[in-house]
C-alpha cells in the first residue's frame, strides 16, 4: 500500500528524514511522571488526591520532587 506524499516541512517537524517515503512515528509520547518545584506544593498536592503513605524523590538534578507512592 503507497501511502500519500507527506510535505518536506511537515517531515521536518516530526523528525523524518526528508528523502525516504518512511513509517511515521507515532505522536503520543508517553507521559513522565509528575513533578514539583518544591516540597510545600508537592505536600498540597498529596493532599487534595488523598495520599496519605508517600515518600518526596528528589529528580531531575535535585530541582525538582516526585511523589513516590508507598502503598
Amino acid at each position: 500500500m503507497i501511502m500519500a506524499k507527506m510535505h518536506t516541512r511537515m517531515k521536518r517537524r516530526l523528525g523524518i528524514s526528508t528523502h525516504k517515503r518512511g513509517n511515521i512515528p507515532s505522536l503520543h509520547k508517553k507521559k513522565g511522571p509528575k513533578t514539583f518545584a518544591t516540597e510545600e506544593r508537592a505536600n498540597e498536592y498529596a493532599k487534595e488526591q488523598g495520599i496519605t503513605k508517600f515518600e518526596l524523590k528528589s529528580v531531575k538534578k535535585d530541582k525538582r520532587f516526585q511523589i513516590v507512592n508507598l502503598e
